[in-house]
């Protein structure tokens, strides 16, 4: 995987998307953006613009004003990454302890068949399915979803949000795995994709 070449402005405003979905949950509006960097909001759509070509960013939909997702299967963070498998550990019943070294590229996770990208997860509505602030969710971009499955969805408010999607008497209920949360209903919304994997934050 070839590593994405990002100009000093580019890498600024990347920066400045991920701390503000860190810090608030969600991503900053356009104006919000360019009230930040001191510019219109015509030069921040186009860097915005040339940020999703390059696959750092990524639109959870047009018009959206908070779409805006980091998509981590850019350049630096992930560009030819490969981890050492050096054998095997038991969750369940205790089994002798294998060393056999190999080597697995990260590329090896994502299906080769399906268009795939990568969200950070900024907060712990989806704690008790094991994901985790700061995970990486592989998400398969599509625009269906069957009952439990768990997705990226847009909300009439314009908000993106992972949750488990569930179809009740023509409305749409969007169910964290945290039982500390109540569920969200919506009578619309549109799916963005399907997550896939997890790639835990330790």
């Amino acid at each position: 995987m070839t590593q994405v070449a990002l100009t000093k402005r580019q890498r600024e405003i990347l920066d400045y998307y991920r701390g503000y979905a860190t810090e608030n949950g969600y991503s900053p509006t356009l104006e919000e953006a360019a009230q930040h960097f001191g510019v219109n909001k015509v030069t921040i759509f186009g860097h915005i613009s040339e940020l999703e070509r390059k696959g750092v960013l990524v639109r959870a939909a047009k018009g959206v004003s908070r779409g805006v997702l980091i998509a981590d299967r850019d350049s630096e963070a992930n560009a030819g990454a490969a981890v050492t498998i050096l054998g095997r550990i038991a969750a369940g019943a205790p089994i002798e302890a294998i060393e056999s070294p190999e080597r697995m590229e990260l590329a090896d996770l994502v299906p080769s068949d399906r268009d795939v990208y990568a969200l950070r997860v900024s907060g712990t509505s989806m704690i008790e399915d094991g994901i985790h602030d700061g995970d990486l969710v592989l998400v398969e971009r599509r625009n269906h979803a069957h009952n439990g499955e768990m997705v990226v969805a847009v909300l009439p408010d314009e908000e993106a949000t992972l949750k488990r999607l569930y179809r009740e008497n023509g409305r749409y209920r969007l169910q964290p795995a945290n039982s500390a949360l109540s569920p969200v209903w919506v009578d619309r919304l549109e799916i963005r994709g399907v997550v896939i994997g997890v790639i835990r934050r330790y």
